[in-house]
């Protein structure tokens, strides 16, 4: 079976060789904005495309579920639109009965990509092994709220994330 290799920005960055030859290469169009044109991953990701990287935009659909996935692990506020991209655009390919695997170094990306059950390898460091479920403590007044709030409606003060609960990933 064609495998689909999406490619997060991490990924390119990583200055690693990316040329799968078991699959298709492809990347949000968003990942383009990452790049400074003229410089050298710029380049990279240009090359990249002249070697068969296709540009995808996601569906509107599957950008609002992963927010919706990411908001239940509590990675929202750690992902970037970039981030929820990728991941709307594996979820696009997963619903066509693909088999999709994300390039990503981002434990935020990975975390929620295992959420979803969609498959993950990191290029430059090693995978997450547990996944995480995070929540949001007011510095001040220590509130806990399951859904990212970057200011205490309470008392004003900023908050932090925490982990409350982790489990090992099988086969990790």
């Amino acid at each position: 079976m064609l495998k689909i290799y999406i490619l997060d920005t991490s990924a390119i960055l990583s200055g690693k060789s990316i040329s799968p030859m078991d699959g298709e290469l492809l990347a949000p169009d968003s990942v383009s904005n990452e790049f400074k044109k003229g410089g050298r991953d710029y380049r990279n990701f240009q090359f990249l495309i002249e070697k068969g990287l296709s540009i995808i935009s996601p569906s509107r659909d599957s950008i609002e579920i992963v927010r919706k996935i990411a908001e239940t692990t509590g990675d929202i506020g750690r992902l970037s639109n970039v981030d929820i991209d990728v991941l709307a655009l594996a979820l696009d390919k997963q619903k066509e009965n693909l088999e999709v695997v994300i390039l990503t170094d981002d434990y935020s990306i990975q975390n929620v990509a295992h959420a979803m059950g969609i498959k993950f390898k990191s290029l430059s460091q090693k995978g997450i092994k547990k996944e995480f479920k995070w929540v949001y403590v007011c510095r001040g007044c220590g509130k806990k709220f399951d859904r990212h709030i970057k200011v205490c409606p309470i008392c004003g003060k900023a908050t932090r994330s925490i982990v409350v609960r982790s489990r090992k990933i099988s086969g990790a």
